[in-house]
């Protein structure tokens, strides 16, 4: 402990590249930050191989099962979150190959040398006692928040003005994601078409680097995009700052997740809190996120998620309740909570 009785938290980066975008940077800077408004704390964000012996506790809030994110051992108690173990459940879409398989070995023993584990969802923490054997009582549930600069935006100037700038479609369902496997991204394009047989004034936006960035995915999506002659109207986006993607919420009649499988799935409540309606995936941490506020559809029925894209643009009632059910809802997760619920895990460990 240092002099001032507070609990000094060394938040260490990873030592790969790729985790500050979307979901788990947002985690990691959203935590940090609320983390040290706690006032038994004072938390530091280092570098994987800066020195630890000034810290009482180590937090690694970055794990992945086919890179070494982890030491074998430390020499001070450590807390590791591991968000998802997604590529372990669709190994055929996720090789590991030779390499992954020996590097897989040492994180899953490094992880079991960790004294706590962290992670989003009970689904999460169920697939990592399935594939660790990790015994569940040392695998803590903490939801994620929700940014609080999501929010209903009624300056219709600005609204107008990100259309402009981002050349977004007048009406459009929206998704945010990537091009992996589990995003099920292609059946979104299937349901789409289907949807513009019967509203073909509708558009689709979809938000991501994966969209964009060339990759043997992207190739594949782009061939189903022409086979199905949808390329005139999806709009893809790469990079966007926050607040432009705020307001990208905003603008847009739908959202649709309807992923295999997720960690957590922090933008069906970002559209949430923007009082978009949301169809959302019945699979894993998806269905316990959202509970009753979204319209949930089998992700690998295309029919399903369709009608869930129509239903909630064309029936206006089944629509108010749904922004509504969804604005009670996002309220239940929320930064300064998750951040209470880590320094108590922090507590747990010192002792």
């Amino acid at each position: 402990m240092i002099s001032s009785n507070k609990l000094n938290v060394a938040f260490i980066e990873p030592p790969i590249t790729g985790h500050a975008f979307r979901g788990t940077g947002v985690y990691s800077e959203h935590l940090l930050d609320y983390l040290n408004k706690q006032k038994e704390l004072v938390v530091k964000k280092i570098a994987f191989q800066e020195d630890i012996s000034s810290f009482d506790i180590l937090h690694y809030p970055y794990f992945d099962p086919f890179f070494l994110t982890l030491p074998l051992y430390n020499s001070k108690p450590r807390v590791v979150t591991v968000h998802d173990l997604i590529p372990m459940k669709f190994p055929h879409y996720f090789p590991k190959g030779i390499r992954g398989t020996f590097k897989w070995l040492i994180q899953k023993q490094a992880l079991k040398n960790s004294q706590a584990i962290i992670t989003d969802s009970s689904s999460s923490a169920n697939d990592i006692h399935r594939f660790t054997g990790i015994n569940q009582k040392r695998i803590n549930v903490i939801y994620l928040g929700v940014d609080i600069n999501f929010k209903k935006i009624e300056d219709f100037k600005s609204l107008d003005s990100v259309k402009r700038k981002l050349n977004l479609p007048e009406k459009f369902i929206l998704s945010v994601g990537d091009l992996n496997y589990n995003k099920n991204s292609e059946s979104i394009l299937k349901a789409f078409s289907q949807v513009r047989k019967e509203m073909p004034n509708y558009n689709l936006v979809l938000v991501g680097k994966g969209f964009i960035d060339s990759s043997l995915q992207k190739d594949a999506f782009d061939k189903l995009m022409k086979d199905l002659e949808l390329e005139k109207h999806v709009k893809r986006i790469s990079a966007i700052d926050k607040n432009d993607l705020v307001r990208v919420y905003n603008l847009a009649s739908v959202y649709v997740q309807p992923s295999l499988s997720e960690g957590f799935g922090l933008p069906v409540l970002e559209a949430m809190a923007c009082e978009t309606p949301v169809v959302s995936s019945s699979r894993d941490s998806l269905r316990e996120v959202v509970g009753d506020a979204a319209h949930i559809i089998d992700p690998y029925n295309i029919n399903s998620i369709a009608s869930g894209i129509l239903k909630l643009i064309q029936d206006k009632d089944y629509r108010r309740i749904m922004i509504k059910k969804g604005m009670d809802r996002v309220k239940l997760f929320s930064w300064n909570k998750c951040a209470q619920e880590t320094a108590k895990i922090y507590q747990e460990v010192f002792i």
